[in-house]
């Protein structure tokens, strides 16, 4: 209900606001503008479904392999003390939750190519034990808010740009980034909790916490280390390693188990066309939408606006320019890169607003993206609070790396 809402929200919205420029600006020719970038959007759906059909190909067919051998069991079993109190719905060793895990484990190394078709995986296997088909289970409202508030351990495009950018040291904002994805992650777990009534404080929730905080360190011992220029290629090269690494261990497991690998394979790859059809309406949906407002300039009013109430309180607005990425983020990826991009040009990569716009980029998620993309594929109609916990999780996500930002380099 809530998204439907929001949707409808969209367009109204942009529609009150593009009127009102027309007769107090006489910009007479932003309806047209606005009816061609829908356009263009909804042609873009229909491109980002078609550039999926492949790796989504791959990955279920690699993941079908792993599910004959055994090893997405072996998943389920070594999470399942932390999984199982997150989501109590799920069968203990029941292979949703090794998918689960491959997923977040994709998108802690930043795999964005891989962690899709394994969300979208893990997605199909929790719709199999959801009671009612139409409407989002516990489980599934705890997953998908857990991916839109992912822990990013390396934000390797990030570290990317900013090289590019001429940024002396690309990776000065790893921890502040990593901090950011932990807030966010916490606060979109704690959010889906207290409405499922889930106890957090418990043993394996906390080991987790302590394990994540480990893998934190080590890894920033490890960035300091290397030179500025080796940090993008080096961190690309374990992202490689680990994905390659992946798919033999599935491979040699499978023919250990003495199946036929290359058929299963193919068995799997068959859905990976299909899921990517069957979410082109909902990309459409929420893409264009999200046009509208953006043409229409709804985008740049929030952000002054909010700049504008920040500073009658009397606190600093140097971020200000930095937060369309935030506001962004929650509605496109690519829209979010680009505003990145556009603040680094403007103020420069070291310079506050640079850092703080990549700190925004690396700590948030595309919240409306992944809803549409992961509910779509298992034609998820009612989504309950789904929309609400990702919007807390964003919401607070921005706050956190806003602050992480001002303590770093400010």
């Amino acid at each position: 209900m809530v998204l439907n809402y929001v949707w409808i929200a969209f367009f109204v919205i942009a529609f009150v606001v593009a009127c009102i420029k027309v007769i107090v600006l006489g910009d007479v020719g932003l309806f047209s503008q606005v009816t061609s970038g829908m356009f263009d959007s909804a042609k873009t759906s229909v491109e980002i479904a078609i550039g999926l059909i492949g790796m989504m190909t791959m990955w279920l067919g690699i993941m079908r392999v792993g599910e004959k051998a055994g090893m997405i069991e072996r998943f389920a079993r070594a999470v399942s003390p932390f999984f199982s109190i997150l989501f109590p719905g799920i069968p203990k060793k029941d292979p949703a939750m090794g998918s689960v895990m491959l997923n977040f484990s994709a998108n802690m190394l930043g795999l964005d190519n891989a962690a899709t078709p394994l969300g979208l995986k893990a997605m199909k296997e929790l719709q199999e034990v959801n009671p009612d088909k139409e409407t989002a289970s516990d489980a599934q409202i705890m997953f998908l808010v857990l991916n839109t508030a992912g822990i990013t351990l390396i934000p390797t495009s990030v570290m990317a740009m900013r090289l590019a950018q001429g940024a002396a040291n690309p990776a000065d904002i790893f921890i502040p980034t990593l901090i950011g994805t932990l807030i966010s992650f916490i606060s979109g777990m704690i959010a889906v909790s207290l409405y499922q009534r889930i106890k957090l404080f418990r043993g394996p929730v906390l080991v987790f916490m302590l394990l994540c905080m480990a893998i934190v360190s080590l890894l920033f011992w490890w960035v300091s280390v290397l030179p500025a220029d080796k940090v993008g290629p080096y961190v690309g090269g374990v992202g490689g390693f680990i994905i390659l690494a992946i798919i033999v261990w599935f491979l040699m497991a499978g023919v250990k188990r003495g199946i036929n690998v290359y058929e299963t394979f193919i068995d799997g790859a068959k859905e990976g066309f299909q899921v990517s059809v069957m979410i082109i309406p909902y990309l459409v949906a929420f893409l264009i939408g999200i046009s509208a407002l953006r043409t229409t300039g709804c985008m740049d009013y929030l952000t002054q606006g909010i700049g504008y109430v920040v500073g009658a309180l009397g606190f600093n607005t140097d971020f200000v320019p930095a937060l369309p990425v935030g506001i962004m983020k929650t509605f496109s990826g690519g829209g979010a890169r680009a505003a990145m991009v556009d603040v680094m040009q403007a103020y420069g990569a070291d310079s506050f607003q640079g850092r703080m716009a990549c700190i925004m980029q690396g700590s948030t998620e595309t919240t409306f993206y992944v809803l549409a993309v992961y509910f779509g594929s298992v034609n998820i109609k009612k989504t309950r609070y789904a929309v609400t916990c990702g919007l807390i999780a964003d919401v607070v996500g921005v706050i956190g790396a806003i602050i992480v930002g001002y303590i770093f380099f400010h």
